[in-house]
């Protein structure tokens, strides 16, 4: 049922599509249209639900390595690109009461829980929406492989997170 969905799901989209070619909106709307049929392909259920970040307008699927997602007590749920953006929900957000907060292993790009996640912080390479880059492991081992090949020293989520919010 959920592939027929999503068949369907794209037919509309594609539909669309040739509608607002033929009607001379091509450029813009289709370029909208191509990222949500990709958005909906996406192999993260949280992409296929949240496919841009909300603060900065970047593309969940090609930054899926660094994504997060905030679920709130009621059940709301807020997808961003980066622990940049995170910081800037949670502080928009503050009166809110957190659920759960997942972040992406930087290898895999499975959720796994953000405060069990092995962060690496700082290093060689550029970050997402940071000077300072923040990646998250599933596993210890997994950080200090990419610490001998990258730099960067081992650090905890609220590390990450502090960090982020003085970014």
């Amino acid at each position: 049922m959920k592939t027929i969905s999503s068949i369907l799901f794209v037919l509309v989209v594609l539909a669309l599509s040739v509608v607002a070619a033929l009607s001379g909106h091509a450029s813009g709307q289709h370029m909208q249209v191509k990222q949500l049929v990709k958005a909906s392909m996406s192999q993260h259920e949280d992409v296929r639900k949240h496919n841009f970040c909300p603060h900065c307008g970047m593309d969940r699927e090609k930054y899926s390595h660094s994504r997060i997602l905030i679920t709130y007590s009621d059940g709301f749920s807020v997808g961003v690109c980066s622990i940049h953006c995170a910081a800037i929900e949670l502080k928009a957000s503050k009166t809110k009461v957190v659920r759960s907060i997942e972040v992406a292993d930087f290898q895999t790009g499975k959720l796994i829980p953000a405060e069990k996640a092995v962060w690496v912080i700082g290093g060689l390479g550029k970050g997402v929406m940071t000077i300072v880059p923040k990646w998250a492991f599933s596993s210890l081992k997994a950080a200090r492989t990419f610490i001998q090949k990258n730099g960067g020293t081992l650090g905890t989520y609220q590390e990450a997170i502090s960090r982020a919010e003085k970014d």
